[in-house]
C-alpha cells in the first residue's frame, strides 16, 4: 500500500501551478473522501493498536510504526458518521499537520488523482457551519460522476487537541502594541477553524480582521479596492494566507498579487499546516514575505509586530 505514495516527493512542482493531488479513500461506505497528498507521509494496513485509557473517544489507539508511537484517529467517528466497528478493509493514513504526526483510520484507499484548484469547490452553504468539509469535487468513475468530500482535518484535530490562543507576555512589544488599534489584516483560509485561530489571536491586539475563504475571493477583494483607487497598504496592514484552498491556492494568489503593480508590495505571510523545507522554497519562489506553520499564536503576533514595526519606521 505504501507504494501508492512512492512518487509524492517528485510531485511538488504541482504547487504554485494552482494544482493539487488528492488521496481518495472510503470510510466503510460508498462515499468518497479525500485529503491532500502533501499532508500524507505513508499509507499502511491497520496494525495492532494499543488502547490508552482516558484518551479522547475519537482516538482508536496508538500504533507503533518503525519505533514511532503514532495516535490513530477514527476518521469516520470523528466526522460524525455512525461507527462500523472497523468492518471490512482497514488502513491508516499517516499524516503530518502543524508539526505533528498522526494517523487516520479509514477503509479502502482508492488512488491519487491530479486536479486543478479550479475543480475544487466550497461545500454548499446548505450543509451548515458544523460540517467537516473544506471543499468538494467530482470524479468520473465508469462514466458516472461521483462526489468527493475533502475533509477539514484541522477541524478534526482541533476537537481533539485544544489549540491555545493565549499570547505570551514576553512576546508583546509594548512600545508599538497600541498602534495596532484601527488597523486591519486579511486572513485567507478555507478552514473556518484556522481562520478562527488567527482571528481570535490577533484580535487581542486590537486588529480588525477581514476574512476570505479562498484565494480567488481574496484576489477579487483586493482588486476591487484597487479599482476604487484605494491603496492596499492603507486598507490592510498585511495578509495571512493558507497554501491549499479551493479555486485558487495561496501560492497562485501571491503570484497574482506580485504581478499587479497596484498591490505588489502587500506584505504576505503564508500560514499553513504544510511544513518543511519544501514550503520555504515555495515561499521564496512565489514571493511571500514569511512562512509560518499553523497554530502558533506567539509567532503570529511576532510576524504582525515585525510588519507594524516596519511600517512605523518607514514614516
Amino acid at each position: 500500500m505504501a507504494t501508492i505514495l512512492d512518487s509524492v516527493d517528485q510531485r511538488t512542482q504541482l504547487v504554485g501551478e494552482n494544482r493539487l493531488e488528492l488521496l481518495i479513500f472510503q470510510l466503510h461506505s460508498a462515499q468518497l473522501f479525500a485529503i491532500n497528498v502533501f499532508k500524507v507521509k505513508e499509507v499502511v494496513k491497520l496494525p495492532k493498536l494499543n488502547v490508552l485509557p482516558g484518551s479522547h473517544p475519537n482516538i482508536s489507539g496508538i500504533a507503533n510504526i518503525r519505533g514511532a508511537s503514532i495516535p490513530v484517529i477514527d476518521l469516520r467517528q470523528a466526522i460524525g458518521m455512525r461507527s462500523t466497528e472497523h468492518e471490512g478493509e482497514c488502513n491508516i493514513i499517516i499524516t503530518e499537520y502543524n508539526r505533528t504526526v498522526q494517523a487516520f483510520l479509514v477503509g479502502q484507499v482508492m488512488n491519487i488523482v491530479n486536479l486543478t484548484w479550479r475543480d475544487i469547490q466550497p461545500p454548499p452553504k446548505q450543509v451548515g457551519k458544523n460540517n467537516y468539509l473544506t471543499a468538494i469535487t467530482k470524479l468520473n468513475r465508469d462514466g458516472v460522476d461521483r462526489l468527493v468530500s475533502i475533509i477539514d482535518v484541522e477541524k478534526v484535530l482541533a476537537e481533539i487537541v485544544d489549540y491555545d490562543i493565549q499570547i505570551s507576555d514576553d512576546v508583546l512589544d509594548n512600545a508599538i502594541v497600541n498602534h495596532f488599534h484601527g488597523r486591519k489584516i486579511l486572513i485567507v483560509d478555507d478552514s473556518s477553524t484556522a481562520r478562527a485561530q488567527i482571528r481570535d489571536t490577533l484580535s487581542q491586539l486590537g486588529l480588525e480582521v477581514i476574512e476570505a475563504s479562498d484565494g480567488l475571493k481574496a484576489l477579487n477583494l483586493l482588486k476591487s479596492w484597487c479599482d476604487q483607487g484605494k491603496s492596499i497598504n492603507d486598507e490592510i496592514l498585511m495578509m495571512f494566507t493558507d497554501a491549499e484552498m479551493p479555486e485558487m491556492d495561496g501560492y497562485r494568489l501571491t503570484h497574482e498579487i506580485r504581478n499587479d503593480p497596484r498591490m505588489r508590495d502587500l506584505h504576505i505571510a503564508l500560514n499553513t499546516s504544510l511544513s518543511g523545507s519544501f514550503n520555504e522554497a515555495m515561499v521564496e519562489k512565489v514571493g511571500c514575505d514569511r512562512f509560518i506553520s499553523k497554530f502558533q499564536p506567539d509567532l503570529l503576533v511576532e510576524v504582525a509586530q515585525d510588519r507594524l514595526r516596519s511600517v512605523l519606521q518607514s514614516r
